[in-house]
């Protein structure tokens, strides 16, 4: 209920979202549907990084760079190889569309129908239990932060005074880029290059370490090997030390004294939570590496505010959260116990081949479970679906401890849609002959899933002596 005290209004809630992009809407949501009182506190643009500059956009993006790319790979098919027209800015109208097209269910119109109350305006602490978002106190039985993050401009010399792009405003350029260059080999960057490399741009990455460097190494060469392939030039080990130039002519000199030269400049060295405008100290919420102080059931130093998605200091993901709005609405409006996992948690990247992984890598779970891991193989190369596709360059590994699965990591065609059939067996602790006694449609690259649950039994099965001598003892009767 709101209540007037001159220009300034008061109102009480049961829970408070500060942040309306994919965590925050997803509590809304939820919170409302279930009989709360809920108020929204969002000062940009509903439905957050995600919706705006992140997933959406890059996902319709590389989807335009797949189809360009067609025109030049059709030859072994038969298909006469052509040069794309790449219409630069009809592609960014494409990106544009798509995010048109969803926002209608991140709305504030959407949210008011449901019956939360929304306010369009930043929020900061007054109090433990109260925020003020423009002319309006809001005290609440629970808050939750889903600020989300920003990209991490770094302080390189020279930056501040070269035009550059971040994934917030490079999907704005409607004038395809002669040269990008892109400082950072994460994920984004490794997106937007092959993607902006398909579109008619030439393309360096410029590293500091290893691209891809959170992966497997051996999966993330195989993606890395057909980036570069293509025409995108992938400098590794080089620290972007200095800056220069103007619109149209951009030097990065690496710290061995090489220089990169090129018209547009995208920085995508990784992310920092959204905090400042909260003043966190008034509300007596104390921050950690990467985000805020929070426990298992997501709660920060104030057990009256929780934390979700990128704030919260894990992993940087919008299905994170997602999977953390659900824990806290169990917790806030339930009062049930509900903790937040992270080894059931799987990510991908969308270049091609796709890269995705689920639970251990190959060097954690040795790490962790030393002789016990058994690490099972198998290739793409030996699937019937990827032979008609030409899609045999892939491979995928399964870490299994006592027969069941406690990671995966696949790169090739679809990882991302196929990476999901091991995130249910470790988020449901499945063993692995529950995948080995799935039955694949053929010919379907979902097999090589099955396969490799396959490769786990063939030497308990066809190596074992002893299952030999059963077999024809049962065979003589």
């Amino acid at each position: 209920m709101a209540q007037d005290a001159g220009t300034e209004t008061r109102i009480k809630t049961d829970i408070c979202v500060i942040g309306g992009g994919s965590g925050g809407l997803s509590v809304a949501a939820g919170a409302v549907q279930m009989g709360a009182d809920v108020v929204l506190v969002e000062g940009h643009k509903m439905g957050g990084d995600c919706l705006n500059y992140g997933c959406v956009p890059s996902k319709a993006l590389i989807a335009a760079g797949k189809h360009a790319h067609a025109f030049g790979t059709g030859g072994p098919f038969g298909v006469t190889v052509a040069a794309p027209k790449v219409d630069f800015a009809a592609a960014k109208d494409h990106v544009d569309r798509v995010i048109a097209g969803i926002e209608p269910h991140d709305s504030v119109e959407r949210f008011e129908r449901l019956g939360v109350t929304v306010i369009k305006e930043y929020g900061r602490f007054v109090s433990e239990t109260e925020l003020r978002a423009g002319d309006t106190i809001i005290k609440a039985r629970r808050f939750v932060i889903a600020t989300g993050s920003a990209p991490l401009v770094p302080p390189i010399p020279g930056l501040k005074d070269v035009p550059y792009f971040t994934n917030e405003t490079i999907f704005d350029l409607r004038d395809r880029p002669e040269h990008l260059i892109i400082i950072g080999g994460g994920p984004i960057g490794m997106e937007l290059a092959q993607a902006h490399r398909r579109l008619g741009c030439a393309v360096t990455v410029i590293e500091g370490d290893k691209a891809l460097g959170k992966d497997d190494p051996e999966l993330a060469a195989i993606v890395l090997e057909n980036i570069r392939a293509e025409g995108v030039e992938v400098i590794e080990g080089a620290q972007a030390e200095k800056i220069s130039g103007a619109v149209g002519t951009i030097t990065v000199e690496t710290g061995d004294g090489r220089q990169f030269k090129g018209s547009h400049l995208l920085i995508a060295v990784g992310r920092q939570p959204n905090l400042d405008r909260l003043d966190l100290k008034t509300a007596g919420v104390e921050p950690a590496k990467g985000g805020l102080k929070v426990d298992a059931s997501l709660k920060t130093t104030n057990k009256r505010i929780y934390a979700i998605g990128d704030v919260a200091g894990g992993l940087q993901f919008t299905h994170v959260a997602n999977y953390h709005a659900g824990v806290v609405i169990r917790s806030a409006l339930f009062g049930l116990p509900s903790k937040a996992k992270t080894d059931h948690i799987p990510w991908a990247t969308y270049t091609d081949p796709e890269l995705a992984q689920v639970g251990l890598t190959e060097a954690q779970a040795s790490k962790a479970h030393g002789d016990k891991l058994q690490v099972v193989r198998f290739d793409y190369g030996e699937n019937d679906r990827a032979r008609a596709e030409l899609k045999t360059r892939g491979l995928v590994k399964v870490m299994v401890v006592k027969g069941r699965p406690v990671g995966a990591s696949i790169a090739g065609a679809q990882a991302g849609e196929l990476i999901q059939t091991w995130a249910l067996a470790i988020a449901n602790k499945l063993k692995m002959g529950a995948v080995a006694a799935m039955v694949s449609p053929y010919p379907t690259l979902g097999e090589v899933n099955k396969r490799a649950a396959g490769a786990y039994f063939t030497p308990r099965l066809f190596d074992n002596i002893w299952v030999k001598r059963f077999v024809r003892f049962v065979q003589r009767f």
